[in-house]
């Protein structure tokens, strides 16, 4: 049995095609702007209100990679997650910090070009 991406829709997606995502971060350019605030600091702030919110992975590779764009490091949106554990609880960190790792891989994921065949017993 041969197992097959359905109308090849991840591929799409991992080539850019996302017309979702697209509009998500379309809204959030307006909304950099209309904050007055510099690139980094904007997304800085984001993050802060992601893990507030435990969010999704998703949402963390959306921030993230427009802060890697914006100049924002490692270092600084670690030094986020110390700065706000204080107020929203090392369980929220925590859990913040396993989306962001589900982001990152399951983008890798996306970007891999076959499904492998499986194997029947």
């Amino acid at each position: 049995m041969t197992q097959t991406a359905p109308d090849n829709a991840l591929g799409r997606i991992a080539a850019g095609d996302a017309p979702v995502l697209e509009t998500l971060l379309e809204m959030n350019l307006d909304a950099a702007e209309r904050s007055g605030l510099d690139a980094e600091t904007y997304m800085l702030v984001r993050l802060a209100a992601l893990v507030a919110m435990d969010a999704a992975p998703v949402s963390y590779l959306i921030t993230l990679g427009a802060g890697a764009e914006a100049g924002l490091t490692v270092e600084k949106a670690q030094a986020v997650l110390v700065a706000i554990a204080p107020v929203v609880g090392s369980a929220r960190v925590t859990a913040a910090a396993g989306a962001i790792i589900r982001g990152v891989l399951g983008a890798a994921a996306l970007a891999e070009p076959e499904i492998p065949e499986q194997r029947t017993p």
